[in-house]
């Protein structure tokens, strides 16, 4: 990425926030659980004519995923960031092999890839939020809302599948 302005809300790479390894569930309060998904974390930055997917260690995967940032593009709106994970659906459940088969360089690979299985977004948390604000600024809870009601607009399901 080049170090002039941005065309994104926030300058990529930026880094994600990563779970932390506890003993037990912390007692009181009220928590929001998201289940281990099965595939590559992601964090989804839509400018206003362009998207960028980037990995959690911040690599861009738009070149892998090629259907997916097609249907992002065209369905998120622009100023968002979204912090989830790409998976790949099959019958029999999440597949991360077919997930990281898509890893291969080979373009004309990846296209293939894109056709027979294609990938999907699983969007977790609104990252614009806490990244914009120096003392994180809006509440995860806040932040889910928000992601809700943004997805709303996605359609029936927001993910790569026509």
């Amino acid at each position: 990425m080049s170090s002039g302005a941005s065309a994104f809300p926030i300058d990529p790479p930026i880094e994600p926030m990563l779970a932390t390894l506890a003993d037990s569930i912390p007692a009181g309060g009220e928590f929001l659980f998201e289940p281990k998904w099965d595939g590559f974390r992601a964090i989804v930055l839509r400018g206003a004519s362009d998207l960028y997917i980037q990995s959690r260690d911040l690599k861009p995967l738009d070149r892998y995923f090629p259907e997916l940032h097609d249907a992002l593009l065209e369905r998120l709106p622009p100023g968002c960031v979204i912090d989830g994970e790409i998976v790949i659906a099959t019958p029999r459940g999440l597949d991360f092999d077919a997930c990281s088969s898509g890893s291969i360089p080979a373009a004309s690979r990846v296209a293939k890839l894109a056709k027979e299985t294609p990938a999907s977004f699983v969007a977790f948390d609104l990252a614009g939020g806490r990244r914009s604000q120096p003392d994180g600024g809006v509440s995860q809870r806040e932040r889910r809302a928000a992601l809700e009601q943004l997805a709303g607009g996605c359609g029936p399901r927001c993910t790569s599948h026509r």
